[in-house]
């Protein structure tokens, strides 16, 4: 895991002289839960606070007047929907992450201006929204079955990412970590005798993740841990849990891989390309999801040649900020993109006291690239529609034969004007748009003509469990 002395050496990430943030898109890990080990897992009332916590911290610096970094034109107390697009996949742990993260991030109305809070209608009543003026901001939860699950969970329901996992599993690396670790693995037995489900075959390395989780959840929650782990023998099972799953989300030589990352890159680059293309309408893109997509991120953005650190399993509430900004002061959104640049930061965990740091990505020196630079190195990494995710996964779920049935091309205008200059870029996104649109249509129309030649109370729907999101078309409204 990363390390938090390293992020508190590093200091407050401090804008330099003259810096306007125009918007940003943030992806959170969900905080502390109970074990994944055990079906209908949930986050806990500190996993809750976590993430609640982490949205307070982001608001202090993206949405409050007295912060430098205040987002350009963001509303700083009321909700303005059309300012936010937040995601999550439509599972428990997610949906609740994203939540609690965007209640902190804009808090009760009645807290923060009491004179707006509440509306007088006709006969002289004033009414506020319960619980002290709660702010409802649009959240999207997309459902297993639909294209739009791929963006931040792109390595599931994808047969070319699990062949590649599987590879791993199959190589001599992989089998002679599996062989070395076999006897620190069962010296685990006393601790997990009471997991219904394992037998002393499968404590070994290839469960490296699942054990850890159990006896670190355990450390958290029990009064003592299960068969008296210690801390040091906990550091080492978290350890391997990094080298585990790393290499499961990232092998330079084997693209599929990480595919989870390369979609994600994809949403990134469509909600920072759509507040540009709006001018700064949209100013805050919003999504919850998983470890996983962090390591994979980590791995194709070069981020992992920054530090070993980055090799590591990201803390419970863990975040990422992709900031838009120009160097100069404006009170307006630039109108030539070349005043445009971006930054990455990242904070492990959820604690105050550890900032956002600033990191190069692609291997750069600088820790922010122009935006046409921005793009160009996103653009190599990403999958950037639902219909190149199918192909690149050689996937058979039914959105993706909905794409097959629409006779769409496998590479679609969009993604070849994408290697344009950075004004073609914006047009490119609209035009993936319209695609995806297309795709989504012809998704419906399959689903109906095989429902009908079904008895008609048997509609068989796939579900493939994903955790994905994406950019939504009401994050286009007028401010």
């Amino acid at each position: 895991m990363l390390p938090q002395s390293l992020l508190l050496a590093s200091g407050l990430v401090l804008p330099a002289v003259g810096e306007t943030v125009l918007g940003v898109t943030v992806f959170t890990r969900h905080g502390d839960r109970t074990s994944k080990h055990y079906p209908g897992y949930s986050l806990t009332p500190l996993g809750v606070q976590q993430n609640f916590r982490v949205g307070g911290d982001y608001r202090k610096r993206y949405i409050a007047s007295n912060s430098p970094t205040q987002i350009l034109g963001i509303s700083e107390n009321k909700v303005v929907n059309s300012q936010l697009f937040a995601s999550a996949p439509d599972q428990s742990v997610l949906l609740n992450t994203a939540t609690a993260f965007l209640q902190g991030l804009y808090p009760p109305l009645e807290e923060l201006d009491s004179d707006i809070a509440s509306q007088t209608i006709n006969n002289g009543s004033s009414y506020a929204n319960p619980l002290n003026g709660y702010q409802y901001v649009t959240l999207h939860g997309e459902e297993s079955d639909s294209p739009d699950t791929v963006w931040l969970k792109g390595d599931e329901g994808c047969p070319a990412a699990t062949a590649s996992m599987e590879r791993f599993e199959e190589s001599a690396q992989f089998k002679e970590k599996e062989q070395s670790t076999k006897s620190f693995y069962q010296s685990f037995a006393d601790a997990l005798s009471g997991v219904y489900d394992y037998k002393p075959s499968d404590l070994s390395y290839k469960k490296a993740f699942d054990i850890f989780d159990l006896l670190n959840v355990a450390s958290i929650h029990n009064a003592s841990i299960p068969g008296n782990v210690t801390a040091e023998e906990l550091f080492q099972l978290r350890t391997l849990a990094d080298s585990a799953e790393f290499a499961s989300n990232f092998d330079s030589s084997d693209a599929a891989r990480s595919i989870g990352g390369k979609t994600f890159a994809g949403a990134v680059l469509r909600q920072l390309n759509q507040t540009v293309s709006s001018k700064g309408k949209l100013k805050f893109s919003f999504f919850a999801g998983s470890y996983d997509t962090f390591l994979a991120f980590f791995g194709i953005s070069k981020l992992a040649s920054v530090s070993d650190d980055f090799h590591g399993l990201p803390i419970y509430a863990s975040t990422m900020s992709f900031e838009l900004f120009t160097p100069q002061t404006v009170s307006e959104f630039p109108s030539n993109t070349d005043d445009l640049r971006v930054r990455f930061l990242f904070r492990n965990g959820s604690d105050g006291a550890v900032p956002l740091r600033a990191f190069p990505l692609f291997g750069r020196s600088e820790e922010s690239l122009s935006w046409a630079e921005f793009v160009s190195f996103m653009k190599d990494i990403a999958i950037t529609s639902a219909e190149q995710w199918c192909n690149t996964c050689q996937s058979e779920l039914l959105f993706c034969n909905a794409y097959k049935a629409a006779g769409t091309s496998a590479s679609s205008p969009g993604q070849k004007s994408m290697s344009n200059a950075v004004a073609g870029v914006i047009g490119a996104m609209v035009t993936l748009g319209v695609v995806s649109l297309l795709g989504a249509m012809a998704f419906i129309l399959v689903r109906r003509r095989q429902a009908a030649r079904r008895e008609p109370a048997v509609i068989r729907r796939v579900s493939v469990n994903e955790k994905g999101s994406v950019y939504s078309d009401s994050a286009s409204e007028s401010a």
